[in-house]
């Protein structure tokens, strides 16, 4: 059996699983901001239609002079684009051929983009439960050519010790060793933490970060890559022309202006992690120490958890399966933060799953 390889689009996951879709569902499988887009974008997509008749910046130079100023880096150090899936894409036709280590569990397109390219790709995996990064990397770094980790992680939701990611960095730097560091999710802490400031010290440093989780505009594709003048010239070559369109430039620029909304959103992602999270504890489920909108959890009771994303999906609720995660192999599913009245569904759902085995 073959289940889709992302979230969301939750009709192709019924149909793998032969399970008849309800005409109501909660998608959990989504690590999109529950509050969905800001709602300045809706008070200004009137203004939609013109910027449909002309021609995107091929430079994106107002956004990305806004992004740059957001993370005190140069402009000359951050590149826009069309979305995570484009940059990474490129970062891995940046590594064409080489060595690629990749911090395991994580986002599956770190591979593909890397074997699409001619990479030869081996896994550093994280022990299960505790994923911290410990010391045993760098004892690698000398046979690689470059390091994909993701923190905060997706699909764990745990952030790594800064400590450690630096010691990384410096014993990368030593052995010529690129660290690519995605911070798709970084926006979700509450001290919204990006390793750009370490842009000067290290030239090996190269970071991925995204603006569609956020905002929830995952329609409009937007993020954008921090590295050294030299990368980012390197990987701007690589780009195709017009790759980024006018809506989502606008887009960027508008939800940059958000400072309330993303504090909104601070407090409402870590009041209801945390009450799921008591919830989990009181009915014997284990789940990831995340910090951020998503997390894993399984039923230690169960070492496969397919029966219980079945009952889930049954009662409407969509997960995402773990399948695709080597190192987790499908022992776990991962659930967005949603609305109270959603995990209140979620809760509920869970609550009959367990007393119906009592």
């Amino acid at each position: 059996m073959t289940l889709p390889s992302h979230g969301a689009n939750a009709h192709y996951l019924y149909e793998a699983l032969q399970i008849d879709q309800l005409e109501r569902t909660i998608d959990f499988s989504a690590n999109l901001n529950p509050l969905g887009p800001p709602p300045a974008l809706k008070e200004k997509w009137q203004d939609a239609f013109e910027l449909m008749t002309t021609y995107p910046d091929p430079h994106a130079v107002t956004l990305t002079a806004k992004l740059a100023s957001h993370h005190d880096v140069q402009a000359n150090q951050l590149l826009i684009g069309n979305g995570g899936a484009e940059l990474i894409t490129l970062v891995g036709r940046f590594l064409a051929e080489k060595r690629v280590c990749i911090v395991q569990p994580a986002f599956s397109e770190y591979e593909e983009a890397c074997l699409s390219s001619g990479c030869e790709v081996t896994y550093h995996t994280l022990a299960e439960g505790e994923w911290t990064l410990g010391s045993h990397l760098t004892e690698k770094l000398p046979y690689v050519d470059a390091v994909f980790l993701c923190t905060p992680n997706n699909p764990t939701g745990v952030t790594y010790d800064p400590a450690s990611v630096l010691s990384i960095l410096e014993a990368s730097q030593q052995h010529d060793c690129t660290v690519i560091i995605d911070e798709a999710f970084a926006d979700f802490l509450s001290d919204e933490s990006s390793f750009s400031s370490l842009l000067d010290t290290f030239s090996n440093l190269i970071i991925l970060r995204s603006l569609t989780k956020m905002y929830a505009i995952p329609g409009l594709r937007l993020g954008y890559v921090m590295a050294h003048p030299r990368v980012i010239e390197a990987i701007k070559k690589l780009q195709p022309h017009w790759s980024v369109n006018a809506l989502a430039l606008r887009a960027g620029e508008l939800c940059l202006e958000e400072h309330d909304y993303v504090a909104q959103t601070h407090h409402l992602i870590e009041q209801e992690r945390e009450r799921c999270f008591q919830f989990f504890n009181q009915k014997n489920f284990i789940y990831s120490k995340s910090s951020v909108n998503f997390y894993l959890l399984r039923d230690p009771e169960r070492d496969d958890q397919e029966p219980l994303m079945r009952f889930l999906m049954k009662n409407g609720i969509i997960p995402r399966h773990t399948e695709n995660f080597p190192g987790l192999d499908g022992r776990w599913l991962r659930f967005a933060v949603r609305m109270p009245d959603e995990n209140d569904r979620l809760m509920e759902v869970l609550a009959t799953w367990r007393s119906s085995f009592l």
